[in-house]
């Protein structure tokens, strides 16, 4: 039921490569620690906080210069063939997101393309809500300021 969801989880927050190892990592986790799941949270916001733990931990285990990676085969096809407008803006936007620190992303990627309300995310990431609505803050202002630097506004993304 979860397999899809955490391993796009890890993707958009370690990137592919992490997420390969980070992801059977989180099902571990949670296959262990199912005996202790008390219900004080939703299922899936207790298997969003141990997916992005896990995939956090492997990301901080691997060599010290690893990035994540900004361009999957994905991206590589879509720069070099013709893609429509919106393939376009919707790659650059990623790679935005890709460009932000872990911590922005995270927030970034759990409330705004996740969905989760505030007091999800900051379960899933052991804070306030209203740390989690600052880190959210601070983390689309830096995204804005990452776009506009890279010709994006808000007027491109309404005018698709």
């Amino acid at each position: 039921r979860f397999k899809r969801r955490v391993y796009a989880l890890a993707v958009r927050i370690v990137g592919a490569v992490d997420a390969e190892e980070g992801a059977p990592e989180a099902f571990i986790r949670i296959f262990r620690g199912l005996t202790k799941f008390r219900g004080d949270a939703a299922l899936a916001t207790w298997i969003y906080r141990l997916a992005v733990n896990a995939a956090l931990s492997h990301r901080s285990r691997r060599a010290a210069g690893a990035q994540p990676e900004a361009e999957d085969d994905g991206d590589a096809q879509a720069s070099t063939e013709p893609a429509p407008g919106d393939a376009v803006l919707r790659s650059r936007l990623e790679r935005a997101l890709v460009r932000l620190p872990v911590g922005y992303r995270t927030v970034i990627v759990l409330h705004d393309i996740e969905g989760l309300e505030h007091e999800e995310v900051a379960q899933i990431l052991g804070c306030h809500v209203g740390t989690s609505k600052a880190q959210l803050h601070k983390a689309r202002a830096r995204l804005r300021e990452m776009l506009a630097a890279d010709g994006i506004t808000a007027a491109t993304l309404v005018d698709g």
